[in-house]
C-alpha cells in the first residue's frame, strides 16, 4: 500500500516509515499538513495530531477516500474527537508498537473492500430483481415462513427483500449440504436465514429440521408445492406461470418461453444457436407464436 505519514517528529516518521517499509509498504513523509494536501493518491495517512497551530480538517477532506488514523500523544476533543467526526478512521496513543498499527491499517483495508463488494451485490441484486414483484407486507410477516415457487428467483427477492427491510444480517443455506443442520443451529437469533433446496430433504429428515428451525428467523424455500406443515407459507407465482407447472414443460413452451424473454438480450444468431435451431426456424417460431420482436 501507499502510505503518507504527516508528522513533524521526523525521526518518528522516519522509524515508522522504515518499519512499514520492511513491510512490503510504499510511504512518503511531510511534516505540516499544507504539505500533505498537494496530492491525494494514498491507501492510508498517518496523520499526527501534535502538529502545533495546523488545521487538521483540510487533511481530513482532502483524503476521505483513504483509511485515516490519527497518531496522538494524548486524548482530547481536539486530537481524537473532532477528527474523528470529520472522517478519520481511528487513533493510535503514542507510542505504539508498529504492529498494532498494521492491524488497525489491516482491519479498515479488509472493511473497506467488503463495504465496497456489499454495494457492488446490492446494486447487482436490485438489478436481478428489477422484473420481479415483491409487494408484501415484511413489517407483518413473521418467521419461520416457508416460500412455494417453481422460479427460485421469485424466493430470492423475498428473502433478500424481507432481510433489507428488517435491517438484519442474511445467512444462505441449501440443504443439498451435508452440513446444513450444523449450520443453522449455530445461526444466531438476529439472523435472518434463508434455505433452499426443502423438495430435497427426505421424509425422515423433516422432524430434525423443523426442529432446528423452531426458534429460528428462517426464510425456507422450496420448488415443490408445499402443503403438508403447520408453518406459514407464501406460494409465489410466476408471471407466466411457465415455471409453476410442477412437471417437465413441452419443448414448444420453452423455446416460445426463451424466445420472449431473451429476445432482446441477444442477438438472432446467439439465441437461435442457444435453442439449438436455425434462425429460419427462429423466424417461423416468431410467427408461429405472434411474437413482435422490438426494434
Amino acid at each position: 500500500m501507499k502510505i503518507l505519514i504527516i508528522e513533524n517528529e521526523v525521526y518518528l516518521a522516519q522509524s515508522i516509515a522504515t518499519k512499514l517499509g520492511d513491510l512490503g509498504h510504499v510511504c512518503e513523509m511531510c511534516t505540516s499538513t499544507r504539505d500533505a494536501i498537494k496530492s491525494n493518491n494514498y491507501d492510508v495517512v498517518l496523520l499526527s495530531t501534535n502538529i502545533n497551530g495546523q488545521d487538521f480538517n483540510p487533511v481530513i477532506d482532502t483524503f476521505k477516500n483513504s483509511i485515516i488514523i490519527l497518531m496522538v500523544s494524548y486524548i482530547s476533543n481536539d486530537t481524537v474527537s473532532k477528527p474523528l467526526a470529520a472522517g478519520a478512521k481511528d487513533y493510535i496513543l503514542k507510542p505504539f508498537m508498529i504492529e498494532e498499527l498494521v492491524r488497525k491499517i489491516n482491519h479498515y483495508q479488509d472493511y473497506e473492500k467488503v463495504k465496497k463488494r456489499n454495494i457492488a451485490y446490492e446494486k447487482y441484486l436490485s438489478h436481478s430483481f428489477s422484473n420481479i414483484s415483491n409487494d408484501y407486507n415484511h413489517e407483518d410477516i413473521e418467521l419461520p415462513v416457508f416460500i412455494s415457487s417453481g422460479f427460485v428467483k421469485n424466493a430470492d427477492a423475498f428473502a433478500f427483500e424481507h432481510a433489507r427491510v428488517k435491517n438484519k444480517a442474511l445467512s444462505f443455506v441449501t440443504l443439498t449440504d451435508p452440513k446444513a443442520l450444523a449450520e443453522i443451529n449455530a445461526t444466531g437469533p438476529n439472523t435472518i436465514l434463508y434455505i433452499i433446496d426443502y423438495q430435497s430433504l427426505k421424509k425422515s429428515e423433516k422432524k430434525a429440521f423443523f426442529e432446528a428451525i423452531a426458534d429460528k428467523q428462517a426464510i425456507v424455500a422450496s420448488s415443490d408445492k408445499i402443503d403438508d406443515i403447520d408453518y406459514n407459507i407464501i406460494e409465489i407465482k410466476s408471471e407466466n406461470n411457465i415455471f409453476d407447472q410442477g412437471e417437465i414443460l413441452p419443448i414448444e413452451d420453452y423455446v416460445k418461453f426463451i424466445v420472449l424473454n431473451y429476445q432482446n438480450k441477444f442477438p438472432d444468431t446467439e439465441l437461435s444457436k442457444k435453442l439449438g435451431i436455425s434462425r429460419k426456424s427462429l423466424w417461423e417460431k416468431r410467427k408461429k407464436y405472434d411474437i413482435v420482436k422490438k426494434k
